[in-house]
């Protein structure tokens, strides 16, 4: 019985080591690793779910709610934590897709954060959000300078991955195999690369912006100084017309004024010998 007993038990024994070893291994998962399997997770019980009929059961109903009210709380999470300077990045969408697919992903996501159908505080901030990123995609000229930009940064994460792929063992022998344009082309259809190209972006597009600010900080510095330049030197203009128009406003009193001083230097002058001027010379100490 004793040997029975061991044996019924060591099935348990073993489960219980595998489970301990399933957390161990949980436990030393890369963090981001972690979030995007239970991303998975979510987005796998989310397709499960829609193929029930609500209708079926209240319980699988509420359930069914439930899910939805997380999925939509999830979008709005998504959209606020997205990088605020590529549109498609905020939409959730490859750089390189198509328009249809722009307008399809927009209604999708802003079905799922609009204020009147989602509970999450802050819904409105995301729908405000993809809308900002539709009329960025919607603008010719904007999309044109952005998709240029992109395209500058996938060309670069291509030549970065070649540099690399001279290296690798195992890519030189999918290369020998399949040709290296048919390895790259497989090569950017993996959440792989999209990510390199996602990460590159963003460093060149707040650099971008870095610039354009401070270029935008400084040419409005010029401006104001060009306007208190203008400013001072109209003032300085006004003040010598001013000074100009009142020198010639008191030329009369000023040419009256001399002609009267005249006649008084000529009064003085008559008894004695004229002299040029009205002015006598000094008397000489030999005529005393």
């Amino acid at each position: 019985m004793a040997v029975d007993a061991g044996r019924s038990d060591a099935p348990d024994t073993k489960i219980n080591v595998e489970a301990e070893d399933r957390e161990a291994e949980e436990e030393k998962e890369d963090p981001l690793v972690k979030a995007k399997r239970e991303q998975e997770e979510l987005e796998q019980a989310l397709e499960a779910a829609r193929d029930v009929n609500p209708n079926d059961d209240p319980a699988m109903k509420a359930f069914y709610a439930d899910m939805k009210e997380v999925d939509r709380e999830n979008q709005v999470n998504r959209v606020l934590g997205a990088f605020k300077l590529n549109p498609y990045e905020m939409l959730g969408l490859r750089f390189d897709a198509p328009d249809e697919d722009i307008s399809r992903m927009y209604r999708k996501v802003s079905l799922a954060v609009h204020p009147d159908k989602c509970s999450h505080p802050r819904a409105k901030d995301a729908f405000e959000i993809i809308g900002h990123a539709q009329k960025e995609l919607q603008d010719p000229e904007k999309k044109q300078r952005l998709d240029f930009v992109l395209q500058q940064v996938k060309d670069s994460v291509i030549s970065d991955w070649k540099k690399a792929a001279k290296d690798d063992p195992a890519s030189q022998l999918a290369v020998a195999v399949d040709g290296l344009e048919a390895v790259v082309q497989k090569w950017l259809a993996t959440d792989e690369f999209h990510d390199a190209w996602k990460m590159k972006a963003r460093d060149v597009l707040a650099k971008t912006e870095w610039r354009r600010r401070k270029m935008a900080k400084r040419l409005e510095e010029e401006t104001e100084r060009a306007k208190e330049e203008s400013k001072k030197r109209k003032e300085e203009i006004k003040q010598a017309r001013d000074e100009e128009k009142k020198w010639e406003t008191t030329r009369d009193d000023r040419v009256g004024n001399w002609r009267d001083f005249m006649k008084k230097k000529k009064k003085k002058s008559r008894g004695g010998s004229a002299v040029l001027g009205g002015l006598k010379p000094p008397k000489s100490k030999i005529a005393k």
